[in-house]
């Protein structure tokens, strides 16, 4: 079977419910995957940074084979032996007192809505059924029906109503706007990606971040940071709320918790605000399986011992100061934090974001497009300086071919 063959398989059984790029993968090996007809490419959306740790990570594999030999799932009727070991090693390692395990990024956002509003009306003692959570523009925190009900963009939400209440939408990286919803006393939490990925990688000014939490503490509000796509080093510190030293009340972890190895997530907060969820109150089957559990630990370990984080912080400055030189009239901005980055794409000729997609393919390095315009760069983190440059030049390359 050859690359198209494929395509028009899951085009006819599968639902149409994404729009890939045509390339059909086979193989993937650290920052590298091939197709089928044996091409590399540079990948550089990392499953949507779920593959910060590179693509088949030995160390990650080796947890994940060795467990699956052993036991994979006993669900959390009863006790395993692996996952105290891993509800130890994340907790210590994000320094939080407790974790709540669970599979998607969306199911942990999930969790962390319902943590905050049992919270508010528990300890804040907000009126039942008035608990409010201040959300952004722009947002993406997955695609439920309680999180579409959040969403302002119309992809999302448009034809799946009717909608979750208890929601305020304010504008992004908007302090003002912020401080004016934070004097309702019914309101619970604020949850906010400390740079929004899907809106474009969207970066907020520098001490956003931290006056929000501030004045979350001055109103006994819930701080809630969605690290699905931020965290575990892609941005240059372990977390990106860490460039500004704010620790959320509920950190929320998905995505490269396993190196892109299987469905793992996590909801991490100190016990005033976890135990409020009682037994039979909330859970997951899958939700902390010793086989998740063993990846997870080793995935983390991956991002201690080779040192991801200020890897990404130099190497992300480097792709950022070499794309800012590039001269094109398609490049209308370049932004991003470590290996989080975006190229904002004016259309020309009738050209956009997507046709430099296809060229980039053509030319041996894999991204997507988001909101039309909008090309996200996000590399794995293990992917060397010379690797890095290659790719660099490979952008260039594609950029004057649009000239």
């Amino acid at each position: 079977m050859h690359s198209q063959d494929y395509i028009n398989r899951e085009d006819k059984f599968g639902a149409h419910n994404y729009h890939p790029l045509p390339v059909v993968l086979e193989r993937g090996e650290g920052a590298f995957v091939w197709d089928v007809e044996g091409k590399r490419y540079f990948d550089f959306l990392s499953a949507y940074s779920a593959v910060n740790q590179g693509h088949c990570h030995p160390k990650i594999i080796e947890a994940l084979t060795e467990q699956a030999k052993k036991l994979t799932l006993t669900s959390r009727a009863f006790y395993n032996n692996v996952l105290g070991e891993f509800e130890e090693y994340i907790t210590k390692y994000f320094g939080y007192d407790k974790v709540l395990p669970m599979n998607s990024g969306a199911e942990a956002d999930e969790t962390a809505l319902k943590l905050c509003r049992r919270w508010g009306y528990d300890v804040k003692k907000i009126p039942e059924n008035k608990a409010k959570i201040i959300v952004c523009e722009n947002n993406f925190h997955g695609r439920t029906i309680t999180i579409i009900s959040m969403s302002t963009d119309p992809d999302s939400y448009k034809g799946f109503g009717p909608y979750t209440p208890g929601f305020v939408v304010v504008p992004y990286n908007d302090i003002d706007a912020l401080e004016k919803e934070l004097q309702d006393p019914n309101v619970a939490g604020f949850l906010v990606e400390p740079i929004q990925g899907e809106a474009g990688v969207y970066v907020p000014e520098d001490g956003y971040l931290k006056k929000a939490y501030e004045l979350c503490k001055k109103h006994n509000v819930l701080f809630i940071a969605d690290e699905v796509q931020t965290g575990i080093a892609r941005t240059g510190k372990l977390l990106a709320v860490d460039h500004e030293n704010v620790r959320p009340d509920i950190l929320i972890l998905g995505k490269a918790l396993s190196g892109g190895v299987l469905p793992v997530s996590a909801v991490l907060a100190d016990d005033d605000i976890m135990l409020v969820i009682k037994p039979g109150e909330h859970g997951s089957t899958f939700g902390g399986n010793p086989l998740s559990a063993k990846v997870a630990i080793a995935a983390l370990e991956v991002v201690k011992n080779e040192n991801l984080a200020e890897k990404a912080d130099k190497l992300g400055n480097l792709f950022r100061d070499e794309l800012k030189k590039i001269n094109s009239d398609m490049i209308k901005l370049v932004r991003g934090k470590g290996l989080l980055n975006a190229v904002i794409i004016e259309p020309k000729n009738g050209k956009t974001a997507w046709d430099v997609c296809l060229a980039l393919k053509e030319n041996g390095l894999i991204a997507k497009p988001t909101h039309e315009h909008i090309i996200r760069f996000a590399p794995p983190l293990v992917i060397s300086e010379q690797d890095l440059k290659q790719a660099i030049e490979i952008i260039k390359k594609t950029m004057k071919e649009f000239e």
